[in-house]
């Protein structure tokens, strides 16, 4: 008999390692998510409609297909109308539901396996009581830990702390562990859910207290984390089923996100540890004079249109502002016209720039500036200094001295694009509000420096109009 079960799931795990490989890659990113859906299209039907001796549809088929279409619906419409500036909070919200869609199937198979075994009955093996507590802690800390974070990322929940917060975290996770290894003993003694529900109260506060106080700056690595765990809690429901494919999809999103956290938090050039405990990040304002009694200096389009088109090279650093003015498509469009007239264009990406792992990549490729002019930092600082003009567009921790500089900053160790060094420093921003770090940037004090003040958009296209003037 032709085993297409387990055939679908080896379609399903070699589309997934594939389409994963071809996301590391600009170019072929586009291409790799569609062959991991088609991956994950195949494991649907194989797990659906055969088992291992056959063709066999599974109960309530009927019911399944309806959710599999109202979700698709609901997703692909949520997709269509999401902004870029609203991507990262799209992001960990389906983390979030990949969480909780986790623990749901920790908490129906508890129900399912207290059903069959009424009291006096057998006792659950630890082999079986594993991923189900596993599944159930890791998903539900994700999903509350993504909905806080997807809260913190729009804006509708802002920092929270109080004292001793760190350790009352240790105490609650403690208390996690404490309570599974207690539900495990009272199910096999009583067939008692107590510790049960109570685990999974205590996972819920653990989950709001982890994100809690973690602030903006430090958002991108939380978000990479929690991914991490949803792939873990989706692993736990792979051994709950003995679905291969299943686990397959578990491990590659919990080892991807791991190795996501651990290259963001080399880019920052601190560890884990320290972005979970330390705290740093916290929203705030900043002001138009600095400590030592500096001032910035305004620019007009006009004088940096001349800048611009007399200049060898300039190279541009996007930040979060020009995802919020959608200003990327008007960007490409002045590197067109700069090149025409023989400037070298390249823009300097930083790993942590945005709100969300890549979110500097993606929204410049939606404009079609070409793969090879996204430089990472590692590869663009030793340029700056032969660069004529760089063009800081809505960034800000980013491009901050202080992070070299100032021992007292929350950034200090950080690795910055080291715009400082280039000739000339154009910062286009609404205003002087710091950045999501809740900081004040040094730069901007930096006599080199001119601040063009308004919209991004707005901006480049004065920028652009000047340009054709000349």
């Amino acid at each position: 008999m032709i085993p297409f079960q387990e055939i679908g799931y080896l379609i399903g795990s070699v589309s997934f390692v594939l389409g994963l490989k071809m996301m590391g890659q600009p170019d072929s990113a586009r291409k790799g998510n569609l062959v991991a859906a088609f991956g994950m299209g195949m494991a649907v039907i194989a797990a659906l409609l055969f088992d291992e001796k056959g063709y066999h549809v599974i109960n309530n088929i009927e019911f399944i297909v309806l959710a599999i279409f109202l979700g698709t619906l609901v997703g692909t419409i949520i997709a269509k109308r999401v902004q870029m500036t609203a991507m990262p909070e799209m992001v960990s919200l389906f983390n979030g539901m990949g969480g909780l869609s986790a623990a749901l199937i920790s908490l129906i198979e508890w129900r399912h396996h207290v059903s069959i075994d009424p009291p006096g009955g057998a006792s659950m093996e630890m082999a079986l009581y594993i991923p189900v507590i596993a599944g159930l802690i890791i998903g539900t800390i994700s999903f509350v830990g993504s909905i806080v974070a997807w809260g913190k990322l729009n804006g509708k929940i802002g920092d929270f702390r109080f004292p001793s917060q760190q350790v009352i975290n240790a105490i609650v996770l403690v208390a996690i562990l404490v309570t599974a290894a207690l539900n495990y003993t009272e199910f096999n003694a009583s067939h008692s859910s107590f510790y049960f529900y109570i685990t999974i109260a205590l996972a819920v506060i653990y989950g709001l207290l982890f994100v809690f106080p973690i602030g903006g700056a430090d958002m991108p690595v939380v978000i990479s984390l929690l991914n991490s765990f949803t792939g873990v809690a989706a692993a736990c429901g792979g051994f709950l089923y003995h679905n291969k494919v299943m686990l397959m999809g578990g491990v590659l999103v919990g080892s991807a996100g791991t190795i996501l956290t651990v290259i963001m938090c080399k880019a920052m050039n601190r560890s884990l540890m320290n972005v979970l405990i330390g705290m740093a990040g916290g929203n705030g304002g900043g002001s138009a004079t600095s400590a030592s009694g500096g001032s910035v200096r305004e620019v007009q389009a006009s004088d940096v249109a001349v800048m611009l088109k007399y200049a060898g090279k300039v190279i541009v650093v996007p930040g979060y502002g020009l995802a919020v003015a959608q200003a990327q498509h008007a960007c490409h469009e002045l590197e067109i016209l700069l090149e025409s007239e023989g400037v070298d264009v390249k823009y300097a990406i930083h790993p942590v720039a945005g709100r969300m792992p890549g979110h500097m990549n993606v929204l410049l490729a939606e404009s079609n500036v070409e793969y090879d002019k996204l430089i990472e930092m590692e590869h663009i600082n030793s340029e700056f200094a032969s660069t004529d003009v760089v063009l800081v567009v809505g960034a800000n921790d980013v491009v901050n001295p202080a992070a070299k500089t100032d021992p007292s900053s929350p950034i200090f160790g950080m690795p910055i694009l080291e715009v400082e060094q280039a000739k000339q420093i154009i910062v286009l921003k609404r205003s002087m509000k710091a950045g999501y770090a809740g900081i004040e940037n040094e730069l901007f004090f930096f006599p080199k420096c001119g601040m063009l003040f308004g919209d991004a958009k707005a901006s480049i296209q004065k920028l652009l109009n000047e340009v054709k003037s000349l």
